[in-house]
């Protein structure tokens, strides 16, 4: 689009403003490069070209995209500007083409426009058009001819050059002379197009009649309206000389490296003149040149000899065209051409401009991704100005050419912060002179963190081993996670994330350091290890986490004394009260080595906390006794004699090996009887001491009134069957004279014997025996049969008995008739005297046993401090 131009002083911006548009709009289809054209001389604020919108922007979008103009050359940036509101690009200072591009027949600036978001770059040519704004001007107001009188018509007389600023037709395009009649002007062109004045003489002159003349030459341009200079023409008429000098050539051409030393020569120019004496004698002089030529290059007046007196700068001036003239004696010039051409050195290194680098870069940026915007310009020319770039150093990043000599930077491959956090690599450019010039700047591509890294626990699974009894609170263990991210993606913070059952109350987790704490005091009874898992989770969004497992084994500690199972704590703490407690019978006719019991402990602890070690620490008789000391079996030492006291109360320790070690102790009581009946006045000394309690004397009393009332009726049912003469009815027929067979007695005579409260006969069929344990069921009267019957008792009543219904005790000497033999029963008839766990027979299973003892019977039992297996003993076994 082209510019438009605000309010002008000159007619001629206004017609330079149709072929601007018409160029601007063919511009526009030129892809990622917009070009405006706009005439000089825009005042400050001059509307250029609508950028935002010719690159594709929308207002809403200007502010995200950050339009801007850069150049490798500040000094193009100060003349243009774009509006951060609407994107336009405006004039920022008064535009003079003379002064910016000098004679160049085109003029552009050339700049690139920059967005971010994302990073792209336009390049951008703004052609500023010429305006006639100078006029021709000669390099001195006047000149001086001298030209003798005898000089024929046709001769030339080189005048001078004027300049012009502008270019194209605004520049110089002729010259004008006063009206006379002697001389015209005519218009050459030097090679270079430079165009200057020449004087052609029309008729001869007579100094006799004109000695000088005084004319007007014009200069003029070809803008519209033109504009021209003027000079004052003076010659002067001389005397005659015939002969003018001739230079060799009229035009020379010479080459000079920019980088020649200062008094090289050039050239040397020669002219002759056919003429003697003082008309022959030649001098040499620069003829009408601008002042930095002649500061340029000096020349001998006498021999012509052309010399450099100042450095020459390819960059600067390509090319000098001089006008020599030589004189002589007689005033007679002639004039020649001498054209200095300057060629280029590599003497200028490639310069970069680095334009944007966007920096820091997030480390999952895409490849391909431009980073940084740079310019490269190199003032030579040719191959001394093609420019390659490259970069140096290890990076995933590549240099990508642009046009105009910009340069993108762009990844490569995907960035990992974690590898590296910056890269440093270095542009170089270098020309294609020999020898080449290169120019380095260092790039320095920070990147940004992003969450891509999880935590990491430095183990796997982590052990700890922590002492029972510890302290809630004690540090168990540090768990430590890394994160190769930083800032907040690599904050890591930790808690627990489960584990196995129940193990959650246990320990807790500080969620900073990744301290692990006992939250109570462990008891490796209760738990002798557990697992629970810990996350480490970082800060990002979104945010990391890994597991660990935390694995803690709880170490035993001797924090729990020996338990005595046998004999059981509770009936030896009852025993001690009440003078009784678990027993064992020991026969006296035992040898040493017979097992009397076996202590039973258990230890909660492990290890060698519990290790059990058992000893007898108190016996009546300490030889008499010892107990094993790993297995807690107590046997006899020796046999037992009849010294030896009937009760024995053996104390046993339990000791564990911790340390310190702890131990508990068990009190056995043994009693040296060879049978259960034998025992049984020594267990009822022990209960005779003993308090009966109101609620056995209430018992005792209402078995009495019972058993009263069933005597009286089995009394009556007896004597009417006596009377009618018929046998006693089913239920009492085992209580009749023949309740035996004819096999005699199946259980011992005396089983009626001892101090139970109350006794039980059997009755066995004729041929059958009764199994083992077997037992009427209750109740029966305490009266045997016979005395009912009116035959004769199976043994005399108890003490215990009669002294619980109220009644004297029978004469002990009465006789007893029908009463078997006595005699001393066998050890095998009691195979359970030996329990081992309370409640536990050999002979049988305690459950099975005392489960067909009556209630009433354990009441008694109770009553009487007895323990209940004692009840046991009364099971026989009966003889088919």
């Amino acid at each position: 689009m082209a510019g438009r131009r605000g309010p002008s002083r000159r007619p001629a911006a206004g017609r330079a403003l149709l072929p601007a548009v018409l160029l601007c709009l063919c511009c526009r289809a030129a892809p990622e490069r917009i070009r405006y054209a706009i005439p000089e001389e825009l005042g400050r604020g001059s509307l250029v070209g609508p950028l935002a919108r010719d690159l594709g922007l929308s207002p809403a979008e200007l502010p995200a995209r950050k339009l801007r103009v850069a150049s490798a050359a500040k000094r193009q940036l100060r003349y243009f500007s774009v509006s951060g509101e609407n994107g336009n690009l405006y004039v920022s200072e008064r535009l003079d083409r003379e002064q910016m591009c000098g004679e160049s027949p085109s003029c552009a600036v050339s700049f690139e426009a920059l967005v971010q978001n994302p990073l792209n770059v336009f390049h951008v040519d703004v052609a500023i058009h010429d305006v006639n704004d100078n006029a021709p001007r000669f390099l001195q107001d006047s000149f001086q001819l001298e030209i003798n009188e005898l000089t024929p018509p046709g001769a030339r007389f080189a005048v001078g050059m004027a300049e012009d600023a502008d270019v194209g037709s605004n520049s110089l395009q002729g010259y004008e002379l006063e009206a006379n009649e002697y001389f015209a002007v005519e218009v050459k062109e030097s090679k270079d197009g430079r165009k200057f004045a020449e004087l052609v003489l029309r008729s001869a002159l007579d100094r006799e009649r004109e000695q000088s003349l005084q004319l007007v030459l014009t200069a003029l341009d070809g803008g519209e309206p033109p504009r021209s200079g003027t000079a004052q023409l003076y010659v002067n008429v001389t005397d005659a000389n015939d002969n003018p000098p001739v230079f060799t050539h009229d035009r020379y051409h010479a080459s000079l490296r920019e980088d020649a030393s200062l008094g090289s020569m050039v050239l040397n120019v020669s002219a002759s003149d056919t003429d003697a004496g003082t008309n022959a004698q030649i001098s040499y002089r620069f003829g009408q040149l601008p002042a930095k030529v002649l500061e340029k290059f000096l020349l001998n007046a006498e021999s012509g000899q052309l010399v450099l007196q100042e450095p020459l700068d390819f960059e600067d001036t390509r090319s000098y065209a001089l006008l020599v003239e030589a004189r002589d004696g007689g005033g007679l010039v002639a004039h020649c051409e001498v054209e200095v051409e300057v060629l280029d050195v590599n003497d200028n290194a490639p310069e970069i401009t680095v334009l944007s680098v966007s920096s820091p870069v997030p480390e999952d940026a895409p490849a391909g991704t431009v980073v940084a915007l740079l310019n490269v310009n190199d003032a030579d020319s040719g191959e001394n100005g093609q420019v390659s770039c490259e970069l140096s150093g290890e990076a995933p990043l590549s240099i990508v050419a642009s046009s105009g000599g910009s340069y993108k930077v762009v990844t490569a491959s995907a960035l990992d912060r974690e590898q590296a956090a910056e890269h440093r690599v270095t542009v170089v450019a270098r020309d294609g002179g020999s020898p080449a010039l290169s120019s380095r700047t260092a790039l320095v591509l920070e990147v940004s963190d992003v969450n891509d890294n999880a935590p990491v626990f430095e183990e796997a699974a982590y052990s700890a081993y922590v002492a029972e009894n510890n302290a809630a609170g004690a540090p168990v263990l540090r768990v430590r996670a890394r994160d190769a991210d930083a800032g907040a993606n690599g904050r890591v913070s930790y808690w627990l994330a489960g584990g196995s059952a129940g193990a959650a109350p246990y320990v807790s987790v500080e969620a900073r350091s990744g301290a692990v704490y006992a939250q109570r005091s462990f008891d490796y009874e209760q738990c002798r290890e557990f697992a629970v898992a810990v996350r480490a989770q970082d800060g990002g969004a979104p945010a990391r986490s890994s597991t660990a497992t935390v694995r803690v084994f709880v170490l035993d500690r001797n924090d729990n004394a020996p338990r005595v199972l046998w004999p059981a704590a509770a009936a030896a703490g009852a025993g001690a009260e009440a003078g009784a407690g678990p027993f064992e019978v020991v026969p006296r006719s035992a040898e040493a080595g017979y097992l009397v019991a076996k202590v039973v402990a258990v230890d909660a602890d492990a290890g060698r906390n519990a290790w059990l070690s058992y000893e007898l620490v108190q016996a009546p008789e300490p030889a008499l006794f010892r107990v094993g000391l790993h297995s807690g079996e107590v046997r006899t030492a020796r046999a037992v004699s009849e010294r030896d006291a009937a009760k024995q109360r053996l104390v046993a320790v339990v000791k564990d090996h911790g340390q310190p070690a702890l131990s508990a102790t068990a009190t056995l009581h043994v009693v040296l009887a060879e049978s259960l009946q034998e025992a049984l006045p020594e267990l009822s000394e022990r209960a005779a001491g003993a308090d009966a309690p109101a609620e056995l004397q209430f018992y005792l009393v209402l078995a009495l009134a019972l058993l009263s009332a069933l005597f009286l009726l089995s009394v009556a049912l007896a004597v009417v069957a006596r009377v009618r003469g018929a046998g006693p009815p089913a239920v009492l027929r085992c209580l009749g004279a023949q309740r035996f067979s004819v096999a005699g007695a199946a259980f011992p005579a005396d089983f009626c014997e001892g101090t139970l409260p109350y006794s039980y006969n059997l009755c066995v069929a004729p041929g059958r025996a009764v199994a083992e344990g077997a037992w009427l069921p209750p109740p029966l009267p305490s009266l045997p049969a016979e005395e009912l019957l009116g035959g004769e008792p199976c043994g005399k009543p108890s003490p215990s008995s009669s002294a619980g219904a109220g009644e004297p005790p029978a004469d002990a000497d009465a006789p007893q008739v029908g009463k078997p033999a006595r005699s001393r029963p066998s050890p095998r008839a009691f195979p359970s005297r030996r329990p081992l766990f309370p409640g536990a027979s050999r002979g049988g299973g305690a459950g099975a046993a005392l489960g067909r003892v009556p209630a009433r019977e354990r009441r008694h039992a109770r009553a009487l401090r007895l323990p209940l297996d004692a009840l046991s003993h009364r099971k026989v076994r009966v003889a088919p």
